[in-house]
């Protein structure tokens, strides 16, 4: 089915005004939000992604419906694993905690931004290049593995990337902030402020996480608007997250180990599918391969929440049985 025109420019005007409600009412004046605040905005945005997942079952069918909530389960949790990432630039950067929705925000809309060109480029590869199904999936699972065995130091320092080290070179930066102002004037001369370095490292990282969720997903679903829509809720309510579950990110020990089960389990699927519609003349004389065993969306679904339920638990099992060992 295709998605009408104007259904998009009205999908991208709503989240533009999500943004927007979100800036107005509580971003704007610069303030850490109270734990109470972050989880009503938190909720908010949770049960309006659900809703809409509703609606898009109603109109457009129940498989397609499946499809969005496995996309943005899967997508909701790589965000709450981008967190880590976001603490450790916020600390690295010494961002004061009543500027730090300003940065979140502005990370999101790149984030936006950038998800949806990667959504085009990967929708045209897919359309005229059967066979990309086989890069995203093995791309999935050397992710995955790399995830679950060469990540544990979440809680390390920040080393800045190459744009934000290039930047410090060329660009006069201050080490003092000026409310949420990307650039100040000291005795006459203009100076770039830290926060315009934290967009800077924000904005790499977003492209970083881009390269990863997109794949994943495509492998869900192959509707663009699907991708798109599923991305838009699930980096929408994360400025509010950050301030809710910032002190339990910690105590989510193995959810980078269930999100790397997630991807390579997604990486098999798209592999698999490649297979099914193999047009690589290498492979087979160039034609599907048969027999190979197909995975439904909504036994993709049922996997993707067992393993990300059971690695949640576990870690807050572990957590528990840490704070209990002290004092034993």
């Amino acid at each position: 089915m295709r998605v009408p025109l104007w259904i998009w420019l009205a999908t991208a005007a709503g989240v533009l005004a999500l943004l927007a409600l979100s800036f107005f009412t509580h971003i704007r004046n610069a303030h850490e939000p109270s734990t109470k605040e972050a989880g009503a905005w938190t909720a908010f945005f949770v049960v309006l992604s659900i809703l809409f997942g509703i609606g898009l079952t109603l109109v457009w069918g129940v498989d397609h419906g499946i499809e969005y909530f496995a996309g943005y389960i899967t997508e909701y949790s790589l965000s709450i694993d981008n967190l880590f990432v976001f603490v450790i630039i916020m600390a690295g950067f010494d961002v004061p905690r009543a500027y730090q929705q300003t940065v979140l925000l502005i990370g999101i809309v790149i984030a936006l931004v950038l998800r949806t060109i990667f959504i085009l480029i990967g929708a045209a590869a897919i359309a005229h290049f059967s066979w990309v199904f086989y890069l995203f999936g093995l791309f999935l699972i050397a992710t995955g593995i790399k995830l679950g065995f060469g990540k544990g130091d979440e809680g390390g320092d920040y080393e800045p990337n190459i744009m934000v080290r290039l930047a410090r070179r060329v660009l006069p930066v201050t080490e003092h902030y000026d409310g949420t102002k990307l650039t100040t004037r000291i005795d006459g001369k203009r100076y770039v402020t830290p926060m315009l370095m934290v967009m800077l490292a924000i904005g790499m990282t977003d492209i970083l996480f881009a390269l990863d969720s997109i794949p994943a997903i495509y492998g869900l679903t192959d509707q663009p608007y699907i991708v798109f829509t599923a991305n838009a809720f699930a980096l929408l309510g994360l400025i509010e997250l950050y301030f809710l579950i910032g002190g339990l990110l910690t105590k989510l020990v193995y959810l980078s180990l269930g999100l790397a089960l997630v991807l390579c389990f997604i990486g098999v699927k798209l592999v698999l599918e490649a297979m099914h519609t193999n047009s690589l003349p290498f492979i087979n004389g160039g034609e599907p391969i048969p027999g190979i065993p197909e995975i439904p969306t909504w036994l993709s679904l049922l996997v993707i929440i067992g393993i990300l339920a059971a690695t949640t638990i576990a870690s807050l099992i572990k957590s528990r049985a840490g704070r209990a060992s002290p004092g034993a």
